[in-house]
């Protein structure tokens, strides 16, 4: 244990941000594929038409960041957590009631992503942001390996309130769920802000130097960690905080086109359904690694190296789906590319909070956050577009890869930056 780390409040706020992003993230997002053909069914809507709610409530999750990121410097990490996800419960209950498509639309894009935007990803990581410096990474990894249990705890838990209640009531209890855990117990009572209101510093460092610009200094940090924090205009103004954008916004732009058409590609060269769907599972699983892999291992090795070694090897396993037909490569790819995104998922709010500091992360990230969702809402669009015009995958599949190479070289050149005057 480390000094002052005895009675630290910091991980009683990160598990009550974990239990936030395991909530929302499964409720939100990943059970909504298993809400769409039930909807399609019971009142007669297209799956276009259905789908389209998904991407506005992505659009209303993402867009807004730079509001989002000034609200949260404003009135703390917390307030937003509890907002955000009473929004968003309302919207899954008036989901219960939504006969038409506009209900379905304002219900659950507007409504659902506009909570989800506020009380999910930039809040919850400004919370692991604040309390940690010296094992940023690790609980980092540890909150966002939180949103991959979700997608494996909800998925299964909506089929059977479905099968077992019906719609209507599957959408309250996923309302309640949220209230309780995500409001109640996460919000309310487990998290705080950061560790100024509590009188103490993040990880408890006993001995720091204060001042407008400092964070707590400790000097035996084994990696880079800003001595100073930046302001959003010097950010957005320093060069390397769009190679970082580029970096995880092709990341992004390959994950979500491999989510969305990885299935329909190996089906199209000759595998069957079940080992195509067993494919895109695996990625998923292996996430989870990669994401709490990033997170301990950058206690020890920067997050320029860590996000290096990631790309790379993302770049590897989608020449390999290039490249073969054969079922042990497949399954190699699967493991490499998932391992991969999942860490580069950690590597974007742990390259912020390691480069800029601590003070004004929620508005930096406010600004990059769009950028690297639309990659990702983008990707599916894209590749199916270019599928219907040749006919086959392959010519999207070599433009992300590479897509993916340049962000390589990106995360080779993102030194951290010089420390502004």
């Amino acid at each position: 244990m480390m000094p002052g780390e005895r009675g630290f409040y910091g991980w009683i706020a990160l598990t009550g941000a974990a239990l936030v992003y395991f909530t929302t993230s499964g409720a939100f997002y990943y059970s909504y594929g298993v809400f769409l053909p039930t909807i399609c069914s019971e009142y007669g809507w297209s799956r276009t038409l259905v789908g389209g709610a998904l991407s506005v409530a992505l659009l209303a999750f993402g867009l807004p960041s730079p509001l989002i990121g000034a609200s949260i410097a404003r009135f703390g990490p917390r307030a937003n957590i509890v907002f955000g996800n009473l929004l968003m419960a309302l919207g899954m209950a008036g989901m219960a009631i939504a006969t038409k498509v506009w209900q379905l639309y304002l219900f659950y894009g507007v409504m659902g992503g506009l909570g989800a935007g506020f009380g999910l990803y930039m809040a919850s990581t400004a919370v692991v942001n604040n309390w940690f410096i010296r094992k940023r990474s690790m609980s980092m990894g540890i909150l966002i390996s939180a949103g991959g249990l979700g997608g494996f705890a909800f998925p299964p838990l909506v089929t059977w309130l479905i099968s077992g209640f019906g719609l209507q009531m599957a959408w309250l209890v996923m309302a309640m769920i949220v209230c309780v855990c995500s409001v109640l117990i996460g919000g309310i009572f487990l998290i705080r802000n950061g560790p100024e209101e509590m009188g103490r510093t993040p990880d408890s460092i006993p001995e720091v130097h204060t001042g407008v610009l400092e964070d707590p200094v400790d000097d035996t940090l084994p990696v880079y960690q800003s001595p100073v924090n930046w302001q959003v205009g010097q950010a957005i103004r320093n060069p390397t905080i769009w190679l970082i954008a580029i970096l995880c916004s092709t990341s992004s732009l390959a994950l979500g086109t491999v989510a969305a058409h990885q299935v329909a590609y190996l089906t199209d060269i000759g595998f069957s359904p079940i080992v195509a769907a067993m494919t895109l599972a695996l990625v998923s699983g292996m996430s989870i690694f990669g994401r709490l892999g990033f997170g301990l291992l950058g206690i020890r090795f920067g997050v320029r190296y860590l996000a290096i070694f990631s790309s790379f090897a993302q770049v590897t396993a989608l020449v390999i789906l290039l490249t073969t037909k054969s079922l042990p490569l497949i399954y190699t790819y699967s493991v490499i590319f998932g391992i991969s995104s999942g860490a580069l998922i950690v590597a974007l709010p742990e390259f912020i909070g390691a480069y800029y500091g601590r003070m004004h992360y929620s508005r930096i990230l406010g600004f990059i956050f769009p950028l690297v969702l639309m990659a990702e809402a983008s990707g599916p669009v894209i590749a199916g577009a270019i599928n219907d015009v040749a006919g086959t995958y392959i010519p999207a599949f070599v433009i992300i890869t590479g897509l993916c190479t340049v962000g390589l070289a990106c995360a080779i050149s993102a030194y951290p930056p010089k420390t502004p005057e």
